[in-house]
């Protein structure tokens, strides 16, 4: 009980000396701010492209690619080969009809609204099942495709990021005039990056035969994912690897998902560096400005845990409040901040928002802590370790 009652006595008499060092102070707190800040900004990109591939994934979806593909850009699949697919069983069916979307996937170039340069899109060719087998897919302006029409309809992070892609305007794509007669959106999935149309109409357009590059099944329950995948892998008519929707998604958003983390990580330590020195500096002038009172404390039996406890809870508070308010900048500057990167695995662009959610809130105010403990800590030593009778004589 005593050394409680001593260190909050200690910690009060702190905080009433802020104000006449009010300077230092405020270099501290908003140093530490633009850490946090900075950290939580390129973060919270990683998070929204993670978002972004890994809400396209479904537990009940599986895809089906050529043996040897780690893309659908290096995927191919024959029309019988689809057919077998939707003879799989554990396939979901509705109408009569096995749940089986074989997809077509090119890259076409449109040029950025905000730089004007050419970008890698993505127009994925879908049958009359995708609807069932996707069913976040909501048209939100204008209606779909008609199918057998040079008809297109956009995600809305493509028409955001895209210019040409309005509704009622027409583009020109390789030899081909198309019209966007809607646009839609897919829970904020991948899907919202592209550009969909009739497969057939697609196929023609671009000379691709009869093939597909992919096969998104809807299976009747996740757990007939490994029945559905052993009657294909074991088809000797088939040459096929089968994946849940939820790993391929996730496989796709790993490599730069660790360049931006990485960044962000050595940007921000670099940065912290920094905010500890102005927190050291902060405290070792407070520390300074005290000696004699901290001594008179110590000599009237005032403890040396209570006073390094009470420094270290000054210093943690001033770094609690940066970490508070660079994670409240971080949130109003970019969260839901449209933006593009490109898909190594696909080579076109992806379309997401950033996400500055709860976790990563709460990790940069975790990590001004850290710096704020790491700051705190000598000076709180060094004031513990004074002798009374040096600080006494100090003016």
């Amino acid at each position: 009980m005593k050394l409680l009652t001593q260190t909050a006595a200690l910690f009060l008499f702190n905080l009433k000396t802020i104000p006449s060092r009010k300077g230092s102070a405020a270099a501290a707190i908003f140093g530490i701010a633009g850490v946090v800040a900075v950290l939580v900004g390129v973060l919270s990109i990683a998070q929204g492209f993670n978002r972004a591939m890994t809400t396209s994934g479904s537990s009940d979806t599986a895809i089906v690619l050529r043996s040897g593909a780690d893309s659908e850009m290096t995927s191919i699949l024959g029309r019988e080969e689809i057919r077998i697919i939707g003879e799989a069983p554990g396939t979901a069916r509705a109408n009569g009809k096995a749940l089986v979307s074989p997809e077509l996937f090119v890259i076409v170039n449109l040029p950025k609204k905000s730089t004007g340069t050419d970008a890698n899109v993505p127009m994925r060719g879908v049958e009359g099942q995708v609807f069932g087998v996707r069913p976040e897919v909501k048209i939100t302006r204008g209606r779909t495709f008609a199918w057998g029409r040079n008809e297109i309809i956009v995600g809305r992070g493509a028409a955001g990021e895209f210019a040409g892609l309005e509704v009622g305007q027409e583009l020109k794509l390789g030899q081909n005039r198309w019209a966007v007669v809607g646009e839609f959106e897919a829970g904020g999935g991948l899907a919202e990056s592209e550009i969909w149309t009739d497969a057939s109409v697609l196929a023609a357009a671009y000379q691709r035969g009869s093939t597909y590059q992919i096969a998104l099944a809807k299976l009747a329950s996740a757990g007939n994912f490994s029945t559905f995948k052993d009657a294909l892998t074991s088809d000797p008519r088939l040459n096929v690897k089968v994946i849940p929707e939820t790993e391929y998604y996730a496989e796709q958003s790993k490599v730069i998902t660790m360049i931006i983390t990485g960044l962000g990580t050595i940007i921000s330590v670099l940065m912290a560096a920094g905010a500890v020195f102005g927190a050291l500096n902060t405290m070792y002038t407070a520390v300074a400005a005290r000696a004699r009172e901290i001594a008179t404390l110590e000599a009237l039996g005032f403890g040396s845990a209570p006073v390094v406890i009470s420094i270290l809870l000054e210093s943690l508070l001033l770094a609690a409040t940066g970490g508070i308010i660079g994670a409240l900048l971080a949130w109003a500057a970019f969260d839901g901040y449209q933006a593009a990167t490109m898909n190594w695995q696909s080579f076109s662009q992806v379309t997401f928002a950033f996400d500055v959610n709860a976790p990563l809130l709460a990790n940069g105010v975790l990590y001004a802590m850290i710096i704020g403990f790491i700051g705190g800590l000598l000076p709180a030593i060094r004031a513990a370790r004074l002798p009374v009778a040096l600080a006494l004589r100090q003016a």
